[in-house]
């Protein structure tokens, strides 16, 4: 490949020319790591909302949300299909962004546009066990933390940033921490958040002839 065209593919592929990440580990108090907390970078220039047209899928299987957390950014649209051989009827009674999907099966009517940041409580209102989250940030740079409790945001253009990590059973909100990253520069941020544990809710058997 001449010399030109791949310089011109690496800047297709990565902004600014060259794309910095930050490593984030999440661990609570103790040390331990926390699983599934969502971390981001917002920059410093400002929100940035998601081109028209982003979909992503929160499921409703064996009646849970699946995923149980979600981190969209501002101007996703979510859709909440129901693989369960029964009705959901889907909720969220959050500022951030209340609506409702009556009772229903297969898909959902319409998906709901998540256009304000904050963080959304969902439920069902048959089965109350039922609960899950979904973030809304204002940046494309995001991620949820693995097992270990670590996760990576990529392909950041140079600039200012604050780092953020929320998680929902978080008993404080962890403090942002601030990076300046330089184009094609790697660096770690750690986070310790002070959660309670997630109680597991009663779910009954199911039963085909009830919702």
């Amino acid at each position: 490949m001449p010399r030109l065209a791949a310089c011109l593919l690496l800047l297709a592929i990565l902004p600014n020319g060259l794309a910095a990440s930050i490593d984030v580990h999440v661990r609570d108090e103790s040390g331990k790591p926390v699983a599934e907390s969502a971390v981001y970078a917002m920059p410093g220039a400002g929100p940035v909302e998601a081109r028209r047209g982003r979909t992503v899928v929160v499921e409703q299987r064996d009646r849970e949300f699946v995923p149980y957390i979600s981190v969209v950014q501002t101007g996703t649209s979510v859709t909440f299909p129901n693989l369960d051989p029964i009705m959901h009827h889907v909720y969220s009674f959050s500022a951030t962004k209340p609506f409702e999907i009556k009772l229903y099966s297969g898909d959902p009517p319409t998906g709901i546009l998540f256009d304000k940041p904050g963080v959304a409580t969902l439920g069902c209102n048959i089965h109350d066990w039922m609960i899950g989250y979904i973030l809304v940030v204002s940046t494309p740079y995001f991620a949820k933390t693995d097992a270990a409790g670590n996760a990576r945001l990529r392909d950041l253009p140079a600039g200012a940033y604050e780092v953020r990590a929320w998680h929902p059973q978080q008993r404080a909100a962890a403090e942002a921490k601030s990076v300046s990253l330089e184009a094609g520069a790697a660096t770690t941020v750690s986070f310790a958040i002070d959660t309670a544990p997630r109680k597991a809710k009663y779910k009954p058997p199911l039963d085909r002839l009830r919702y």
